[in-house]
C-alpha cells in the first residue's frame, strides 16, 4: 500500500509531554498536595464522624422533615424519604451513607464555590466566556475514568482524589446554568436598575442573581447528581462508601450484595434531587 501524506507527518509526543508536566508538578508540588490531601482526609473523616454521631432515627426524621416542607406539605416524598432510608439502615449500610453522604456534600460545595464565580464571569466577559467554553467541554467529554490518574499521582488513594475527580466531573452545570441565568436576565431590568442608579454589584446581587436564581438552582441540582454518579468511579481509587460496596460486589460476581448497595445510591440519589427541586420551585 503507498504511504499516505499524513504518514510523513512526525508524531508529536504528546503522552511524553503530559507524563513530563504531571512528574514535574507531583516532583515539584508534593508538599502541597500532602498538605491537602493530610488536611482534605483530617476534615472528611471529621465530618462523617459527627454523621455518624447523629442516631440513625434523628437523621432519618431530619431527612424526612427537609423532604415534607420541600414539597409543600405533600406526602409522597417524606414517605419515600422514610422507607428508604429505614431500608439502608436495616441492610447494615448506614455507615458506608454516610461515607457517600459527605463525599456529595464537599465535592458540591467545592464545585459550587469554584463554578458560581466563573459562572458569573463568563457571563460578564466575552474573553473568560471564550476561554471557558472549551474548557468546559473538555471536562465534560473527557471519559471520568481519565480522571483518576492524576488524582492518584497527586493525592494518592482515598476520600480526598476521589471528591478531586468529583469536583472536576461535576463542575461544568453549574459554570453553565449560572453564565446562562445571568444572560437571560431581560436588559428591560438591567436597564431599570440602572436608571435607578445601581452599582455593578447591586445589580448583580439584587436583580441578576435573584432573577436567574432557578436556573442557577437547576445547574446546582445536576452537579449534585454528577458527583454523586462518581462515588463507583471514586471507590476504585479507595474512597469508603456506598461505591466501594458496588466495586466489591463486582469483583466477586455477587449479584445480591451489589444490588443492595447499588440501591441505596439510586434511593439517596432521588431524596437528595427531590428535595432540591422542591426547595427551588419554591
Amino acid at each position: 500500500m503507498e504511504n499516505s501524506i499524513l504518514d510523513f507527518i512526525p508524531r508529536v509526543p504528546v503522552s511524553e509531554w503530559i507524563s513530563s508536566m504531571i512528574d514535574w508538578l507531583t516532583d515539584n508540588l508534593a508538599f502541597l498536595f500532602g498538605a491537602i490531601q493530610d488536611g482534605g482526609t483530617w476534615f472528611m473523616d471529621t465530618v462523617t464522624d459527627l454523621l455518624l454521631l447523629i442516631p440513625p432515627i434523628v437523621f432519618i426524621l431530619i431527612m424526612v422533615a427537609l423532604a415534607f416542607f420541600a414539597t409543600k406539605k405533600k406526602i409522597g416524598l417524606p414517605l419515600f424519604t422514610l422507607i428508604g432510608l429505614i431500608y439502608i439502615q436495616n441492610q447494615g449500610l448506614w455507615e458506608p451513607l454516610m461515607y457517600t453522604f459527605t463525599l456529595v456534600i464537599v465535592a458540591s460545595l467545592i464545585s459550587i464555590i469554584i463554578g458560581v464565580p466563573a459562572g458569573i464571569l463568563m457571563s460578564k466577559s466575552q474573553i473568560a466566556n471564550a476561554i471557558l467554553t472549551p474548557v468546559l467541554d473538555f471536562m465534560q467529554t473527557m471519559p471520568a475514568f481519565v480522571y483518576l490518574i492524576p488524582a492518584v499521582a497527586f493525592f494518592g488513594i482515598g476520600m480526598v482524589p476521589g471528591v478531586f475527580s468529583a469536583v472536576i466531573f461535576a463542575l461544568p452545570p453549574t459554570v453553565r446554568f449560572t453564565n446562562l441565568g445571568i444572560r437571560q436576565v431581560s436588559e428591560e431590568m438591567v436597564e431599570a436598575a440602572e436608571s435607578f442608579g445601581s452599582t455593578g454589584s447591586q445589580r448583580l446581587f439584587k436583580v441578576e442573581l435573584p432573577l436567574a436564581k432557578a436556573t442557577m438552582m437547576a445547574g446546582i441540582n445536576q452537579t449534585v447528581l454528577l458527583a454523586l454518579s462518581m462515588v463507583v468511579i471514586a471507590s476504585m481509587i479507595g474512597a469508603p462508601g456506598l461505591g466501594e460496596r458496588v466495586i466489591n460486589a463486582l469483583q466477586r460476581a455477587q449479584v445480591g450484595p451489589g444490588f443492595v448497595a447499588g440501591l441505596a445510591l439510586v434511593v439517596l440519589a432521588i431524596i437528595l434531587d427531590r428535595i432540591m427541586q422542591g426547595f427551588n420551585k419554591k
